[in-house]
């Protein structure tokens, strides 16, 4: 890789691809749900797999470390972190509002006319009037830089504002005045009255908004691109509304997690308590009705999931590089930041768990049974290893057959490749502990023992 002729080429050492696996081990959980609110799943090696989504992990690795960057903890701290919201016109009309005392309609109105004017749609619900159609990662920062901009340049902006506010009032005005010259030529046709229908080729009401100016829309533009956001680097962004939008290809990759066994699901019965009705009958408040209060206050079903589940991700660390030289960012401070996130990186497919029934389960404590990490000059996923099923009654004690199994499956391709690194192994469980152990004695630990995250990215 460093023989390409690029910046990002010459920042670069050791190999272009950090891969990691990993396994976790859940009793009576459920970090995902589908529609239905049932587990998710997908048949592999012939039985049903247990799965938790790319994109349920990916978010809960993102938010984990924005919200550790912003705290001033560790690596990120002091980076630029994104946030991905259908919010941005409130965030811009709180930020004219609180910093430079607009009125708060004018402000939202106004904030709104601009992200309309660079391409953005808006909910046609009362209840979504004031949020973009799509979801939009940018700058946690954004809405004040444009807020900014604004007041620099008010005279400018409100002058087209209201001219586009006029243009769309009365093209809302034409359309609903269409609609309902329609909607009585339907009613006087079915009485056996004919109306002439209004005409097909009126003129389309947004061709008749003024054009936002060349100049506003760059700085919005602007605003919302990637900028020096570290986690859009990281895992990228596409918006699809706006064709000349800075859109990033992300340098993460991650895999679906699933269970190394056959899928293990419980329905658990719930009954939940009435406060109330138990306090009247501990203190024989109403024994007169006593029948009345019988039976729970609520009953119901919830899915639960118990396995040892394979996660993999892999990190483009030449990609990353790109990404950051093209946000702006300078050659000499590139390095420091590759290296910063690609920690963060580690620390959050180590540790980000996702939130759901975080508060019934305690899933969101969860430590890794074992984590492998190694470069190589391409990625290496090993969920194939795991298409033969383990069984406890054959194998074993689960998680410790499977790491047994991934330890076994990168000594093998060690020997049979050269674009691949011996691997760091960190592991928090005693039973993995005791196999690391054993094969460190014999010589058979294909790669190093870690004892902490950051030794995972050690070259």
């Amino acid at each position: 890789m460093t023989a390409l002729n690029t910046p990002a080429a010459e920042l670069l050492t050791g190999d272009q691809y950090l891969s990691l696996h990993l396994l976790e081990t859940f009793t009576a959980a459920l970090p995902v749900r589908d529609e239905n609110g049932m587990p998710k799943q997908f048949v592999f090696g012939g039985d049903p797999r247990t799965m938790i989504t790319a994109q349920a992990r990916r978010r809960a690795e993102r938010t984990h470390s924005r919200e550790r960057a912003n705290a001033g903890q560790g690596p990120l701290a002091g980076y630029t972190m994104g946030i991905r919201t259908r919010e941005w016109a409130k965030l811009t009309a709180k930020a004219l509002a609180d910093r430079y005392g607009w009125d708060r309609a004018d402000a939202l109105a106004t904030a709104k006319a601009l992200l309309e004017g660079v391409g953005l749609k808006f909910g046609a619900k009362t209840t979504t009037r004031d949020l973009t159609q799509v979801l939009l990662f940018a700058p946690e920062d954004a809405g004040q830089v444009i807020a900014d901009w604004i007041q620099e340049h008010r005279t400018e902006v409100t002058a087209w504002t209201t001219d586009y506010l006029k243009a769309r009032e009365a093209g809302n005005a034409a359309e609903a005045e269409k609609k309902a010259a329609a909607a009585a030529a339907r009613k006087a046709k079915k009485n056996g009255t004919e109306i002439p229908a209004p005409a097909a080729d009126d003129p389309n009401n947004e061709e008749q908004l003024p054009p936002l100016p060349r100049k506003i829309r760059e700085a919005i533009l602007s605003a919302l691109a990637p900028r020096d956001a570290i986690d859009i680097a990281l895992y990228g962004r596409f918006l699809a509304e706006i064709a000349d939008s800075p859109n990033v290809d992300g340098a993460i990759q991650t895999a679906h997690a699933f269970t190394v066994h056959a899928a293990e699901h419980i329905d658990d019965f719930y009954a939940a308590a009435d406060d109330a009705k138990l306090h009247r009958k501990a203190h024989a408040l109403d024994y007169i009705d006593a029948a009345d209060d019988s039976g729970a206050g609520m009953t119901g079903y919830q899915s639960l999931i118990s396995g040892t589940f394979y996660r993999h991700a892999v990190l483009d660390r030449y990609k990353l590089r790109i990404n950051l030289l093209a946000s702006g960012m300078k050659p000499d401070q590139v390095q420091a930041a590759a290296e910063a996130a690609e920690l963060e990186f580690v620390e959050g497919f180590t540790n980000a768990i996702p939130q759901a029934k975080k508060n019934t389960t305690a899933a969101t404590g969860v430590l890794p049974k074992l984590v492998m990490a190694f470069t190589g000059a391409r990625p290496f996923n090993y969920a194939g290893i795991f298409e033969k099923p383990i069984a406890e009654e054959i194998d074993g004690m689960v998680s410790v057959a499977a790491a047994d199994r991934l330890l076994n499956q990168h000594a093998l391709v060690l020997r049979k490749r050269t674009d691949i690194s011996p691997a760091q192994v960190l592991t928090y469980d005693l039973d993995v502990q005791e196999l690391i152990d054993s094969r460190t004695a014999a010589g058979t630990l294909p790669g190093v023992e870690a004892n902490s995250i950051e030794e995972l990215t050690s070259r």
